[in-house]
């Protein structure tokens, strides 16, 4: 739930040549609740606002040495000035220099004498304005986490998988580096349920999570639940010894981890995987690397499960750790 529009949130750069002038709209403004930074020419506005980041600048279009046009032009080149709302104000009426003060880029402009009911107002659409642009942002960073994330697990879902798994795969074309995948599938599941019940898959599948997000390590890896009790691991840059070494060590944490499952093949939970790995070439589609990937993990189930498997140079490595075949998913 969105918080209610709050005056004290918000910080004004008032940039005013005047100490009286400057006083006076200073103390209205920290009676409506902003909060309040000052500049008395325009150096010293740009050097603020580099600092500070107002919400709202205030600019007096009159200085000495440098105006407040001239003020207003160079600070919308700083770093974030672009969204930030500019009210010129100026002594001048006449057409000219209003269009001026607008075609820099000024939001909003008021005239001197100042009436402050007209200042005070404009102040506070434009920061109700900025308040809002601010929480539509938020909104749709939350939308965007929720449509690329999976809600069970926290792991990014199949859609932003397979979003990156063609970014990677074109990064790693251009580049000429290794791409590898692993597919995990967790061992008799099915029969995991069967005996815990649906909420107990559930958390099982949390933790199954949580040892591959560990494994993975780096910020480029990208690690997703491909579907039900499917997984899978995008590892840029890494080659196939790189990527066994990553499926060995969950292996070995999810050993060491000894979540309980009677039915499985070493009466703790365990997963298969298929590791494949290449250096993209234009010969070749994408779709390759899933595809290898997908039948090393089947040649690690047909082996027993609770093994690896791997996919390279077209062709299936003998799997590691496998266990006599059982029936049953």
């Amino acid at each position: 739930m969105s918080m209610p529009f709050q005056a004290e949130s918000f910080l004004i750069l008032l940039v005013e040549d005047d100490r009286l002038t400057r006083t006076m709209l200073r103390q209205a403004l920290t009676q409506e609740g902003y909060r309040v930074i000052e500049a008395s020419d325009g150096e010293e506005c740009l050097s603020v606002y580099g600092r500070q980041q107002p919400n709202l600048v205030l600019l007096d279009a009159m200085m000495p040495t440098m105006n407040g046009f001239d003020c207003c032009a160079k600070l919308l080149t700083l770093p974030g000035a672009a969204q930030t709302p500019i009210i010129m104000i100026t002594g001048l009426e006449d057409k000219a220099s209003v269009d001026w003060a607008f075609d820099l880029g000024a939001t909003d402009y008021v005239t001197k004498p100042i009436h402050w009911p007209i200042l005070r107002r404009r102040v506070r659409n434009l920061l109700e304005k900025e308040y809002f642009y601010r929480e539509l942002a938020l909104v749709n960073q939350k939308l965007h986490q929720l449509a690329i994330t999976d809600q069970l697990t926290n792991l990014a879902n199949r859609r932003y998988f397979d979003d990156c798994f063609e970014r990677e795969w074109r990064r790693s074309l251009r580049y000429q580096t290794s791409l590898s995948l692993i597919l995990c599938d967790v061992d008799y599941f099915k029969a995991y349920n069967d005996i815990y019940g649906h909420q107990a898959g559930d958390a099982c599948l949390q933790r199954v999570a949580q040892v591959l997000s560990h494994a993975a390590k780096r910020a480029t890896d990208i690690v997703a639940r491909y579907g039900g009790e499917e997984f899978a691991i995008i590892l840029p840059d890494t080659r196939l010894d790189g990527a066994m070494g990553i499926a060995q060590a969950i292996r070995a944490e999810l050993k060491i981890l000894a979540l309980p499952h009677p039915n499985s093949v070493s009466s703790h939970v365990t997963i298969s995987q298929g590791v494949a790995s290449t250096v993209p070439t234009r010969d070749i589609a994408a779709a390759v690397l899933i595809e290898g990937s997908d039948q090393a993990l089947y040649q690690a189930k047909r082996n027993g499960r609770d093994a690896i498997a791997a996919f390279s140079a077209g062709q299936l490595i003998t799997p590691f750790d496998s266990h006599p075949p059982r029936h049953g998913s």
